[in-house]
């Protein structure tokens, strides 16, 4: 670096500004315009902020990019800050090197550039194992913990997506949680509301469909370096998490013989069909109301995450956040009520 100017946060840059900030390379992919010029859209972030750069093949920092950046590495960065009104956070960077010793002294912690869970993971795989305990059908709350038993570790660090709600390590098992919860708040209520519905909305399987819905992460996502967003794998991307989630549950179904055909069904079902739309990768569309039930808890959870981080990172002037570049909006925080 040139001169050694005050080391700002990410995410307290303000438009227009050029500053000083530590950040974590978490993207760095080559890309061409339609008119085949050459950049590689790189992806900075600390634990509030995400801002994207594009290197451009006639930078002189493209070399450097191509050969020497490496995604999971903390960097300190010069650079004019941009808001965007259509792309969201940008970085004109001027200058980038790695962290080095002394880098402390300026305010640089490692624990500033990730986020993660509130809670410890160790915990919430407890809580969801506690939940699967309370499913009344023996062969099928014997299948819900196997299965939470043989994929937990994995799972306690992993994200629930790679990078729209919950993207950090614990997100799965947070989301998850909050998800089931909410699915026995709803079924309890519904079960009152419609005391004459034959058969009734069964507890048991949506449950275990709300703890097992998202199982499938464990073959989608592998997690990549530190603070990285993780990498899909090739039967994530050739199948997704949904119909992955139906294999594992599938497997595991098949040694345990005293597991009822129709509650295997219905399980199987209620997990394939509540994304709901052909278009957000839902394989079948949902028959029935377990399944309803089981889409609405988790896309409000998934939302509200969403919208609570976004509201809760967001240090910008004025009644609005910055534009979300997943919500594609901003949000309005002026309220006073």
């Amino acid at each position: 670096m040139a001169k050694k100017s005050a080391v700002v946060p990410l995410h307290l840059a303000v438009p227009g500004a050029v500053v000083d900030a530590f950040a974590l390379l978490i993207e760095k992919t080559p890309q061409t315009t339609r008119d085949g010029k050459r950049f590689v859209l790189c992806r900075f972030r600390d634990a509030k902020r995400t801002v994207s750069t594009a290197v451009w093949s006639d930078s002189m920092l493209y070399r450097e990019c191509e050969t020497e950046w490496m995604v999971g590495v903390a960097y300190k960065l010069r650079g004019s800050f941009v808001q965007d009104e259509r792309y969201g956070p940008k970085l004109d960077l001027l200058q980038i090197r790695p962290i080095r010793e002394g880098d402390a002294e300026d305010g640089y912690r490692e624990g500033d550039l990730m986020q993660r869970s509130r809670f410890e993971s160790a915990t919430m795989l407890a809580q969801l194992k506690e939940l699967a305990g309370t499913i009344a059908d023996e062969p099928l709350r014997k299948l819900t913990l196997e299965l939470l038993e043989t994929h937990g570790d994995a799972l306690a660090n992993l994200p629930a997506t790679a990078n729209r709600f919950y993207p950090f390590p614990g997100g799965w098992l947070e989301h998850i949680l909050n998800v089931a919860r909410h699915c026995l708040l709803l079924a309890d209520a519904y079960r009152l509301h419609y005391p004459d519905l034959t058969p009734a909305l069964n507890r048991d399987a949506l449950l275990a469909a709300a703890l097992l819905h998202d199982l499938g992460r464990v073959l989608e996502l592998v997690p990549s370096l530190v603070g990285a967003a993780p990498e899909v794998t090739v039967d994530g991307r050739l199948y997704g998490h949904v119909l992955l989630a139906r294999d594992l549950i599938r497997a595991a179904a098949a040694t345990i013989p005293e597991l009822a055909v129709d509650m295997l069904r219905l399980l199987e079902h209620i997990v394939l069909s509540h994304l709901t739309l052909p278009e957000w990768g839902s394989p079948r569309l949902p028959m029935v109301p377990e399944a309803l039930i089981l889409h609405h808890a988790d896309d409000l959870d998934a939302k509200m995450e969403m919208y609570a981080r976004c509201l809760q990172n967001d240090l910008s002037p004025g009644d609005f956040t910055e534009r979300d570049p997943v919500l594609n909006k901003p949000l309005w925080k002026g309220r006073t009520v």
